[in-house]
């Protein structure tokens, strides 16, 4: 687990999270199993670099923050304690607290520098969408005519408009032109087969359940997150503001502490949330849970109607309308996802590692 989501685990300790039951696990049809199969480790890949670099730039602004009022703590120890007092046994030792102060802000520096130079963060983003692109690969690829002479390379763009954040996906392109005759091959004509195109639709519903679920879960997090440090950030105003009302009746050092770390700590708690976006994560989350369940219902729905369609294959007509309704309800998921992807990206890149 890395340390943001320890920090996270133990802010959160005590809170009820709601969650839902667990979507049946997806089966894909047979004929994009070689497919699946096939983009699988690259997909692997990717993932495990979204993973790795991502802990490390959260993990990261969370160190920065935190460690930053813990120099804090650092610099007034000394003087709560009465170690600054040439007649305290201990006063000797008072510049360790000084050294200490050194050493964490050595290493707030080191971690802004190390994640600066290593681009955790452009690393982790990259990573993440062509981890996203690919994993979607096998849904989009049925959606797809590879017929047609002169498409695009990447898949994505002969689906949807011409996007910068689809056409600088080139890692994508490449894996789209490696596995292109491979699609070709295995789908053929399955739009003409009822039982893939209900195979099909069944497996896009259940992919997209979990990422309903997902999403759900998402949104409890930030939601509980944001409710719970709030919380603790009251609770230190308030201490805060007792110890400043008492300092004018009480003079002492210890009153000194609270007032001086008590607001550096609810500042970091505050500034390492506004980094990870939480409050944005959450809403977006949410709205997209629903855009999934109106997505999943509209599948279904097409689904039913292509299936009836073919069922009367006397009418060509009908059953062709019906499959081409399909593909709009996919098409239409998959770009409310793609859609809230790219805010995502776009929003989260500018941020950087903080120097708080």
């Amino acid at each position: 687990m890395a340390l943001h989501q320890r920090v996270q685990k133990l802010l959160l300790w005590g809170a009820h999270l709601e969650a839902l039951p667990p979507p049946p696990p997806p089966r894909a049809p047979p004929a994009l199993k070689p497919l699946i199969d096939a983009i699988a480790p690259t997909y692997h890949r990717y993932d495990a670099q979204a993973m790795f670099f991502g802990n490390r730039y959260r993990s990261g602004y969370w160190s920065i923050y935190l460690l930053s009022a813990i120099a804090v703590l650092c610099a007034v120890l000394p003087l709560a304690l009465g170690w600054d007092s040439a007649r305290h046994a201990l006063h000797p030792y008072a510049g360790l607290w000084a050294i200490a102060e050194v050493c964490v802000i050595a290493t707030v520096s080191s971690i802004y520098w190390l994640g600066h130079r290593g681009d955790w963060q452009g690393r982790w983003l990259t990573a993440r969408t062509a981890a996203e692109l690919s994993w979607y690969m096998p849904m989009i690829a049925p959606l797809i005519d590879f017929d047609m002479k002169g498409g695009d390379p990447n898949w994505y763009l002969r689906v949807f408009e011409p996007d910068a954040h689809l056409r600088d996906a080139d890692e994508v392109a490449a894996l789209c032109a490696q596995h292109e005759a491979l699609a070709k091959a295995q789908l053929s004509g399955v739009w003409a087969d009822p039982v893939f195109v209900a195979a099909y639709a069944e497996w896009t519903v259940a992919t997209l359940e979990g990422q309903r679920h997902y999403h759900h879960g998402v949104a409890a997090r930030q939601h509980a997150l944001l409710h719970r440090v709030h919380g603790i950030n009251s609770v230190l105003f308030a201490l805060t503001a007792v110890g400043a009302l008492m300092h004018l009746v009480l003079h002492t050092l210890w009153l000194s502490l609270v007032t001086t770390f008590f607001p550096a700590l609810g500042s970091s708690l505050h500034g390492a949330l506004a980094q990870s976006e939480a409050y944005r994560l959450g809403l977006t989350s949410e709205r997209l849970e629903e855009e999934l369940a109106d997505a999943i219902a509209r599948i279904r729905t097409t689904a039913a109607a292509s299936a009836a369609g073919a069922a009367q294959s006397a009418d060509a007509a009908r059953s062709a309308s019906a499959a081409a309704a399909l593909k709009g309800s996919i098409r239409g998921a998959l770009e409310s996802i793609l859609a809230e992807h790219k805010d995502w990206n776009l929003f989260v890149r500018p941020h950087r590692l903080p120097l708080a």
